[in-house]
């Protein structure tokens, strides 16, 4: 399974694209961080977030995409800057009709580094580890974006195989 992992952001878009299956080690693809500068006007930078997600689709062909939920924080701006990166992001997956999923930071944090309030520090370190990298991916984006494709990779595979194996019971039933 091929995962596009995308930490929204208006001004610094993580995405990280990781290989694997569960039970089986992950390899990381490629890993970047879209940045948009803030004296552009939102919509141009939507824009720029929408063409490069759609790039990243275009050269990486995953078969899911998983997005950051985003999470009320105190700075309403913030809020909603991730909200429009993460709206863009979902769109562009929806139109090429990949599934999407949504992690919540919690859950990405727990199934990566085994707690759900570990810092960024421990899940950049934890991306690494499980990738298999000489050492942590900088910015913090990138390692998040990273760390929801392993968190998709480990759960929405699981997932989607537990969904297959009741659908083919249901056929068998009949």
């Amino acid at each position: 399974m091929r995962v596009l992992g995308i930490d929204p952001g208006l001004t610094r878009c993580g995405m990280g694209v990781v290989d694997g299956d569960v039970g089986r080690p992950l390899r990381l693809v490629d890993v970047n961080v879209l940045r948009t500068s803030s004296s552009e006007p939102v919509p141009t930078r939507l824009v720029t977030i929408e063409k490069g997600v759609e790039a990243w689709i275009e050269e990486y062909s995953p078969d899911a995409v998983a997005v950051e939920r985003v999470f009320a924080r105190s700075d309403v701006s913030t809020i909603m800057g991730t909200a429009q990166a993460s709206g863009i992001a979902m769109v562009v997956a929806a139109r090429r009709g990949l599934p999407v999923a949504l992690h919540t930071p919690s859950e990405v944090k727990a199934a990566v580094s085994g707690s759900g309030r570990a810092d960024k520090a421990q899940v950049a370190a934890m991306v690494a580890r499980i990738l298999r990298l000489a050492a942590p991916p900088k910015p913090a984006d990138a390692a998040d974006a990273l760390a929801l494709a392993i968190t998709h990779v480990w759960r929405g595979g699981a997932q989607n195989r537990i969904e297959a194996a009741i659908a083919a019971a249901g056929k068998g039933a009949r």
